[in-house]
């Protein structure tokens, strides 16, 4: 399968089990393949896929963003924007690193790819990137998984 930037995919159980970080976002259980997660590459490893789970609880992760704007002045990683015209929330704050063999399908909607505007896809590239130098640099409380760790793991498999 072709893996491509700016899609969204499902990723297979056997990742999470294999990767056994609590704080990832799991799939949900049961056959309903939820949730789907946006791709963007990896700009050092072309084996590398990153994916930001996207959620529909917008209003929960607003307030979320609304509290860290209070404390910081400024959030980069929570991103919203919209998917097949719904507000979604991009949770740049639980992105994680995996490999093409982890991921089932490409999400699809009346067989046409799901994809976000050119402006979104800019903004999250723009995110994900600075979140991952400065996690890269050690500020490690930016995202929850520990990414660097699940990284290691995934390239000493491949």
């Amino acid at each position: 399968m072709k893996i491509e930037e700016g899609k969204f995919y499902f990723i297979k159980d056997e990742f999470f089990n294999k990767i056994n970080e609590e704080l990832l976002c799991l799939n949900k259980k049961g056959n309903n393949k939820r949730p789907c997660y946006y791709c963007f590459k990896d700009e050092t490893q072309e084996n590398i896929f990153w994916f930001l789970p996207i959620s529909s609880k917008v209003e929960k992760y607003k307030k979320i963003y609304e509290e860290k704007k209070q404390k910081y002045g400024k959030v980069d990683n929570i991103v919203f924007g919209y998917v097949e015209g719904e507000e979604r929330a991009f949770l740049i704050q639980n992105m994680f690193p995996t490999l093409e063999k982890y991921i089932i399908e490409k999400y699809v909607k009346q067989k046409k790819d799901v994809m976000v505007n050119k402006e979104l896809k800019r903004e999250l590239k723009r995110k994900t990137n600075k979140i991952l130098k400065l996690v890269e640099k050690g500020y490690r409380n930016l995202v929850f998984p520990n990414i660097i760790e699940i990284k290691k793991i995934l390239l000493e498999e491949k």
